[in-house]
């Protein structure tokens, strides 16, 4: 019969209240308050009774009735393009430090480079009353954000700007990123260097692309049309546009690679050549040391870091014009890049 009742108990019961812990402890509704949410007026003697109740109950503590009468979650959303992706790691873990030190908690999702998709994340994150937005956008049009912002959710965009409002971003420094690892190449006796990228209506694509031209100018260099490629960062999308700048009686001596996706892409490419082909990637990637990878590396979270920051400096007042803040990047030279043309 005992086993027979124990199985007969519901799995998840109702959560313990302040209520549950009041009567175990003996006390009233408003010493139990006190005692949770950390105000004077109770004795240490019957603040350890309450302790003791809350710590055999297993209460916590719902933040619910907290919300409506402060109006605060004490939250934030922080919605990125693809959680998969490494790049994303230490912006999340950055933004996630500090919001943590500010008490709050972070509810992150991915858009997957799907506007829509951004969109339906981004106002279900404002139903839920999140005190302010990290967006990486996927989209270009954010005007669905305004009534949000003007009823005082906070909003930084991250990596790049939002579409046809003024918001806060802040973001790597893709062009010159660009510009300095393929003058780089071209330092290296390179003329003819391919680049890959991802799709032309991304922003960073676009900015790298635009960097890698103004390297080319700076040299003298024409760039011929068969040496561009931009689109989806799949595998046989990016090894087949390899493949054919690599192809022909002039073909390219060096790739320059938009993302770190390209790079993964381009090494498998390059690794099954009979002659070594120069290699400079966007963004660094996981064993890039020990591949010898020369890349452009982004401090991915010093902008995480400065995104979180900033927004959180929005939510104590300021009220500034929005701003525009761009971080440096580094060329990290690891052998790839330093080859010369064959």
């Amino acid at each position: 019969m005992a086993e027979t009742a124990r199985h007969s108990e519901p799995r998840y019961g109702n959560r313990p209240t302040m209520k549950d812990v009041a009567a175990r402890a003996g006390v009233g509704l408003k010493t139990v308050s006190r005692v949770v949410n950390s105000e004077p007026g109770v004795t240490p003697d019957t603040e350890r009774r309450v302790q003791e109740a809350i710590e055999a109950l297993g209460f916590r503590r719902n933040d619910s009735a907290r919300v409506l009468r402060k109006g605060r979650t004490a939250s934030i959303g922080l919605v990125l393009e693809d959680l998969a992706d490494p790049f994303y790691g230490p912006l999340s873990r950055a933004v996630e430090e500090v919001a943590r030190a500010h008490g709050a908690l972070l509810i992150n999702g991915s858009s997957a480079e799907d506007p829509e998709r951004e969109q339906e994340l981004v106002l279900a994150l404002c139903a839920r009353r999140v005190d302010g937005l990290i967006v990486i956008p996927a989209g270009d049009d954010h005007r669905y954000l305004e009534p949000e912002i003007k009823a005082g959710i906070a909003t930084v965009f991250v990596d790049r700007p939002a579409g046809r409002i003024d918001a806060d971003i802040v973001l790597s420094d893709s062009f010159g990123g660009a510009r300095e690892g393929v003058a780089h190449l071209i330092a290296h006796g390179h003329r003819r260097i391919g680049f890959i990228g991802d799709q032309p209506r991304i922003h960073t694509a676009t900015e790298r692309l635009r960097g890698y031209h103004a390297a080319m100018v700076d040299a003298g260099i024409t760039v011929q049309d068969s040496w561009v490629s931009l689109g989806p960062t799949d595998p046989e999308r990016v090894a087949a546009a390899a493949e054919a700048m690599l192809s022909g009686p002039e073909p390219v001596t060096a790739l320059f690679s938009g993302n770190n996706r390209v790079t993964v892409t381009a090494v498998r490419v390059l690794a099954n050549r009979e002659h070594p082909v120069a290699l400079v990637g966007f963004d660094d990637i996981e064993l890039a040391d020990l591949l010898g990878i020369t890349v452009i590396s982004q401090d991915a979270a010093a902008v995480g870091r400065t995104a979180a920051e900033h927004l959180f400096r929005r939510l104590d007042g300021a009220d500034d014009a929005p701003a525009r803040v761009e971080l440096p990047t580094s060329l990290i030279a690891r052998g790839s890049g330093e080859l010369p043309p064959a």
